[in-house]
């Protein structure tokens, strides 16, 4: 059996129609556990969107980290980590036309709020000052899954 190309859409539409089956309760379903079956799919889209959260996430972090960090050593390192979890955000967007549809509004501002906290916490435990760390996001979500973007660091290095 072939997958459907936007899992995300597909687990959202199988739990609402096992929701629908539930309420019904039509023919030889009776024996079906309908509404855990929906929480279960729907769960596994679910799944989906934390992992896009989570990358998105991933790449806030370590792009303020390259920001605003003095540390020379430790960039490359968010430098791999950006470049992964990119990669695995547009397999994700690439995969699922609902998701990419969510992103925007939901998973941004949400992505933001946790990289921040983590890169502040990060730049905090090593002694760099964090004040400077903007409560806000500066950036568009197309710069954020942009290879070729990445902010400049405030501390002039490369």
């Amino acid at each position: 059996m072939d997958h459907p190309v936007d899992f995300v859409a597909w687990a959202d539409e199988q739990a609402a129609i096992l929701r629908r089956l539930n309420e019904t309760r039509v023919n030889d379903v009776d024996a079906l556990d309908l509404e855990r079956l929906a929480e279960d799919v729907q769960e596994m889209a679910d799944v989906k969107r934390d992992h896009l959260r989570s990358a998105l996430s991933r790449i806030v972090e370590h792009l303020l980290k390259l920001e605003h960090s003095p540390d020379v050593d430790l960039r490359r390192g968010w430098r791999v980590s950006v470049a992964e979890h990119r990669s695995r955000a547009e397999t994700l967007l690439d995969d699922s036309g609902t998701l990419r549809a969510e992103v925007l509004p939901s998973m941004v501002p949400r992505a933001w709020s946790t990289g921040r906290k983590l890169a502040v916490k990060g730049l905090q435990i090593y002694g760099h000052d964090a004040v400077d760390v903007p409560a806000d996001c500066p950036w568009t979500l197309d710069q954020i899954l942009d290879d070729a973007f990445e902010p400049a660091n405030r501390h002039g290095l490369v």
